[in-house]
């Protein structure tokens, strides 16, 4: 099975740190839900969902940037847009992330923002589970991490941004 090649950058990076995963092979999965159907042993709020959204600035700029949450949990846009002091705040189109992510495909984002020079916003509630588990890059891949190595590796900024 042929996995896009952020999948190899994602386990390089774990074994070069000396992190604990796991990784699972398995059928392609476009929601949270049905990840969770196929990782065996962890849960919906273990999954760490990753959504990329456009931000524009009330001063005019436009940026892109990685909201990270548990796969159980909707993202507040109020709040994150009053967080950011933003003017508007959107989903990435499926374009754009393709654009930003060399052609990973919605489904398999994985939460590693700075993989693709992203800054990362994360809700506290991703760190109440020891480990978590994503889509490493791919429909078809999933890793599972401690969550502390998680934080380690990408220094998101933490805020509650959920519902």
């Amino acid at each position: 099975m042929e996995f896009h090649p952020v999948v190899q950058k994602i386990l390089n990076l774990l074994k070069r740190n000396n992190y604990w995963f796991e990784s699972f092979k398995h059928k392609p999965v476009h929601t949270s839900e049905e990840a969770a159907q196929v990782r065996t042993g962890f849960t919906l709020a273990q999954g760490a969902k990753a959504m990329i959204v456009r931000i524009k600035e009330k001063g005019g700029n436009n940026y892109f940037l990685m909201l990270v949450l548990p796969g159980d949990k909707k993202i507040d846009f109020d709040k994150v847009k009053k967080d950011l002091n933003a003017r508007d705040i959107r989903l990435a189109g499926e374009r754009e992330i393709k654009e930003i992510t060399d052609g990973v495909e919605i489904g398999g984002i994985p939460p590693l923002g700075n993989l693709f020079g992203l800054k990362v916003v994360a809700d506290p509630l991703i760190f109440a589970n020891e480990k978590i588990i994503f889509n490493a890059g791919d429909r078809c891949f999933s890793v599972a991490v401690f969550s502390k190595d998680y934080r380690q590796l990408v220094n998101p900024q933490i805020s509650k941004i959920t519902l």
